[in-house]
């Protein structure tokens, strides 16, 4: 409920600001790299509040988000970023397992320090599988064991908490994490 509240009081400067950018564009004001670049911020800062509202808000089973509105809110999220996200999934996904695949996304996100791409499918009715493609990868035994069998108190801080919530979640579904892969490979594979 923190996050959904917090979600909800940022959501609505953030779109004013994208409405008055509209209403700049609108009223012919002359294109600048100054206002392309608080578009493009506020775009992104957007998809990213309407990213961590479906990943740490809360959730109604019955509920679903179209796949439509994950592409764009993870295209919004590409512009200028590290990491580009290749959502293969087809059709609405259910509220719940959208914040799942969510968490999964930023636990890749974190084991890609400078970029690469995230591809998200769904092979099997039930089953999740993200692949993190890059170079450098940065997937320590402290944050695998922490997505396997949860925070250990002295570990857990505000970089890796998407870890802990993903563990807690899958738990509470009755789903275990599996990891393929290394740093050396240049691929990680997240299934659950």
């Amino acid at each position: 409920m923190i996050g959904s509240r917090i979600c909800h009081d940022l959501i609505s400067p953030i779109g004013a600001i994208m409405n008055g950018l509209e209403m700049m564009h609108l009223s012919e004001v002359p294109p600048s790299p100054e206002i392309d670049l608080i578009d493009e911020c506020a775009t992104h800062a957007s998809a990213r509040i309407r990213f961590f509202r479906l990943a740490y808000g809360e959730t109604n089973t019955d509920y679903s988000i179209s796949g439509t509105e994950i592409r764009d809110i993870l295209d919004a999220m590409t512009l200028n970023g590290r990491v580009s996200y290749d959502w293969q999934v087809n059709g609405d996904v259910k509220r719940h397992e959208a914040r799942i695949a969510f968490l999964g996304l930023q636990c890749l996100e974190a084991v890609l320090p400078r970029g690469g791409r995230i591809t998200v499918k769904r092979p099997h009715t039930g089953i999740w599988q993200l692949v993190a493609e890059g170079h450098n990868m940065n997937m320590s035994a402290d944050l695998a064991g922490m997505l396997r069998d949860g925070p250990k108190a002295d570990a857990l801080c505000a970089a890796n908490v998407h870890f802990a919530m993903l563990s807690g979640v899958l738990r509470g579904a009755g789903r275990k994490p599996e990891l393929e892969g290394t740093a050396d490979t240049g691929t990680v594979t997240l299934r659950f």
